[in-house]
């Protein structure tokens, strides 16, 4: 059975985001708001869970996954940042952006990208998804809400909802978010390589 939690997008009550960090301390499986729609939320230290994402969105055991982070400090923890990345990255965070970039010894191998050492790096600009950051204290592994199967995007909260219960342990319904998919840009070469055109605008 899975836990719906209606929040704020703008201004959420602590108390909720308190009972969301809660879950994913317990292990739980989340999906939550970002600014390219909703996303499966699970702590990095947690298999158990990415495994219940595999599952749930059929995926292959070499997907790429994504580190949700609060700021800069939190990237460069995990991932090993150029200076001409790091200007770059700085101008287009926070936002609907995923790096790609080469990862520090803190990244467990199997969270990286087998052959390259790499690793996906986002910093939303979502107020529920920065306030969950905040709280947990820590970045957290997500995959974008996208079930298999499915023929049309799902707008309303509550079909998504219903396609999902059961699947996971807690809901974040924070209203509409847009479902364009972060614009994912490639930072392991001299120079940015847009590898999906998405929401992310780069006009530089």
């Amino acid at each position: 059975m899975s836990e719906r939690l209606e929040i704020r997008a703008e201004g959420p009550n602590p108390r909720h985001i308190d009972h969301m960090v809660a879950v994913l301390v317990r292990g739980g499986l989340i999906a939550y708001p970002t600014d390219s729609g909703y996303t499966l939320g699970w702590r990095a230290s947690n298999r158990r869970a990415q495994e219940r994402v595999i599952r749930l969105r059929q995926l292959n055991q070499n997907h790429n996954f994504t580190y949700c982070c609060r700021d800069l400090s939190d990237v460069g923890q995990l991932a090993q940042v150029d200076n001409w990345a790091y200007r770059y990255i700085r101008q287009l965070t926070p936002g609907p952006f995923t790096f790609i970039l080469p990862a520090t010894n803190q990244v467990p191998r199997w969270a990286q990208q087998k052959k390259r050492r790499t690793i996906g790096i986002r910093i939303p600009k979502h107020s529920v998804a920065q306030a969950l950051l905040q709280t947990l204290d820590e970045p957290l592994l997500s995959s974008s809400l996208i079930l298999p199967e499915q023929d049309e995007e799902i707008l309303d909260t509550e079909d998504l909802f219903d396609a999902v219960h059961g699947l996971l342990d807690l809901f974040v319904d924070a209203g509409y978010c847009p479902l364009e998919p972060s614009t994912i840009v490639d930072m392991t070469d001299s120079s940015p390589v847009i590898l999906r055109q998405g929401r992310g605008v780069l006009d530089f």
